[in-house]
């Protein structure tokens, strides 16, 4: 039997091994990483029944030495104990057969939808966030039983999270006073059925996770009428809260090429004294026009935030940093959110609706995914959370492999994640539609839907855009910072090195602290106010100098942001807290009003009323090399 079932596992190896990307009749994601785990674990089984078969093949020696001794006793009983031996194998065979039987129908049992509660086989850790932890013997309450293996459950003290299938069996009354004492093999780094867990790699996967996971706060506020029932835990919100891999300023930092020994999109043009421009399969800007019929929330949540974050997606993974844009709306028109495109003069960059976005990524189902949500407080229990109220998926490219053409799109959203299928924002509103045509119409014109226009880039700003990195989704208000950063960083690593094998420190300021205003949009205005005050001054000669408006740059951004960053007075920036987003910006209008007073900061960080942070060599030094450690890990 064990070699029937290694003949198995070898042939299905060597099927994989033949396989390819293009024989899968849909796309998948990371198909050499999941077609590398495949081949890993059916090679592990087929050493374990290899092993099977030298046990076992041990055992058969021990026992035809012990029935030759016995023939040389007795040859008389040959005959009776050859009618045993095929009465043994006749009664193991068919064993074997009924255990095989009770298996699927045990497995298909257990599948069974209306099969709740269940036991577990073995003792299981939680791998990360969201897992639930049990040991042997644990009845569990499955409250969703997800495809991938991993369902939702629920423990005797009411903890809920996620756990593997495979450790758990139909729960009986009858056999579990039978089982337990009975001894079972420990399960502790394989399942029950003796096939590893496989732990997940993917960097946003426990975001979905845990979205799915903290269902249960969502739940209770569907339960008790204070959002419709497609309202889910944010996904996007969770990946940003999980670090900066998701941010701005990850992806503003240069790309090494595999061999490690160059940039990948950093290119130094000496006959123009700056960088290469890097055009992009992906390089177009999107405009937020509206969102329009929104449900509502209840009046036991008060709404702190209405937002849109928006990414790159490809139907598996997040490709790009995820943008958010903060929409406005009117109270005589709750339902309706706007944004404020090509935002100009005080306006705040988070208000902003033209957003660029670049890409390099050749994946044929690459597009943009949205999600609208809401940052909320519970006023009985005071809980912060952020909902998404639904998402929507604009493909950028056809089927042929041309762009999608650039208009205005009214795009349906769904409720749900963006994992999910079929789920409708607020599902009342199709019960409550009646069977007729007009009646259809009337309901199609209440659904939710996203109002956003696809531009085309003239050559001017196909130049602007390819300044950039490869990949990149900002706000088109303060693309021309973002511009300066790249070419003093281009002149820091490619023009001004000694030697491009220097791994030493470099010793500037804006490099070293750029990144943190990104990710902080209120530095960012001050920084683009305070370089508009200047921009304002300067002739026309000056304005077509690249050279000079560089070093004005810098002057600039010591005299307003950098300052800042290290004062004591400027609270840390908290996402959604009007309080703290109040007093941050009345420290940086008084900080920036004195700096004009006083021709620059000199005077304020030499006055005594004034308090800075602790000096830190990481505020004047840039370490490119710890950076890319400190993103890359495996680097």
């Amino acid at each position: 039997r064990c070699m029937q079932l290694k003949k198995l596992v070898d042939e299905n190896t060597n099927a994989l091994r033949n396989l390819k990307k293009a024989d899968e009749p849909a796309p998948v994601g990371n198909y050499d990483q999941r077609k590398e785990e495949e081949e890993k674990l059916l090679l592990k089984l087929s050493q374990q029944l290899q092993k099977l078969v030298l046990v076992l093949d041990q055992d058969n020696g021990t026992m035809n030495y012990a029935v030759g001794e016995e023939r040389q006793k007795g040859p008389q009983t040959e005959d009776e104990n050859g009618e045993e031996d095929e009465s043994e194998d006749e009664e193991s065979s068919e064993e074997e057969d009924s255990e095989e039987t009770d298996d699927e129908e045990e497995d298909k049992l257990l599948d069974d939808p209306n099969v709740k509660e269940c036991i577990a086989v073995g003792n299981f850790n939680a791998q990360q966030e969201g897992d639930l932890t049990f040991t042997k013997g644990e009845v569990l309450l499955i409250h969703d039983k997800k495809a991938d293996g991993w369902w939702v459950a629920e423990n005797s003290k009411g903890e809920r999270g996620l756990v593997p299938r495979t450790y758990l069996a139909v729960h009986n009354d009858d056999v579990d006073s039978q089982e337990q004492s009975e001894e079972h093999i420990e399960v502790v780094d394989e399942t029950a059925d003796g096939t590893e867990i496989k732990k997940r790699t993917d960097s946003h996967w426990s975001a979905v996770r845990r979205a799915i996971a903290e269902n249960d706060t969502v739940e209770v506020l569907a339960t008790i009428g204070a959002v419709p029932a497609g309202f889910r835990q944010s996904t996007l919100s969770q990946l940003l809260e999980e670090g900066n891999q998701f941010r701005a300023s990850y992806f503003l930092q240069p790309e090494l090429t595999p061999s490690q020994l160059a940039f990948k999109d950093l290119v130094w043009n000496s006959d123009k004294n700056t960088i290469y421009p890097r055009p992009t399969r992906v390089s177009l800007i999107v405009t937020l026009c509206s969102c329009k019929m929104i449900p509502l929330p209840g009046v036991s949540i008060q709404v702190l935030s209405r937002h849109v974050r928006l990414c790159l997606f490809d139907g598996n993974r997040v490709l790009s940093n995820v943008h958010t844009v903060r929409a406005t709306w009117q109270p005589k028109n709750p339902q309706t959110w706007t944004f404020s495109p090509r935002v100009t003069g005080i306006l705040p960059s988070l208000l902003d609706g033209d957003c660029f976005v670049r890409s390099n990524s050749l994946s044929s189902d690459i597009g943009i995914l949205f999600e609208l949500g809401i940052t909320y407080i519970r006023n009985s229990t005071g809980d912060r959370g952020e909902l998404s109220c639904g998402w929507a998926f604009l493909k950028l490219f056809t089927s042929n492999g041309m762009p999608v053409p650039s208009k205005m799109y009214e795009l349906l959203l769904n409720g749900g994640t963006p994992y999910e299928r079929g789920v409708e924002v607020d599902p009342s509103i199709s019960r409550r539609a009646g069977s007729g045509v007009f009646h259809q119409f009337i309901t199609l014109k209440k659904q939710p839907v996203l109002v956003v226009k696809l531009r085309s880039l003239s050559a001017q700003s196909k130049d602007i855009l390819n300044l950039l990195p490869e990949t990149l989704i900002g706000s088109m208000c303060y693309i021309h910072l973002l511009i300066f950063y790249r070419q003093i960083l281009g002149d820091a690593l490619l023009k001004d090195r000694i030697s491009a094998q220097s791994t030493e420190l470099i010793c500037n300021p804006i490099l070293a602290t750029f990144p943190q205003l990104v990710d902080q949009p209120d530095l960012m205005d001050a920084l683009r106010s305070a370089w508009a005050d200047r921009e304002r001054t300067l002739k026309r000669s000056e304005k077509r100098d690249q050279e000079f408006l560089k070093s004005l740059f810098v002057l600039v951004y010591h005299d307003s942001v950098f300052p800042l960053l290290q004062s004591t007075f400027l609270p840390d920036y908290k996402w959604a807290e009007e309080e703290s987003e109040a007093s941050r910006w009345k420290v940086i209008a008084d900080f920036l009003e004195k700096s004009r007073e006083n021709d620059g900061a000199l005077q304020y960080l030499l006055s005594s009323e004034n308090t800075h942070k602790a000096f830190d060599i990481a505020e004047l030094s840039y370490d490119f090399l710890g950076e890319t450690r400190k993103n890359n890990p495996g680097v």
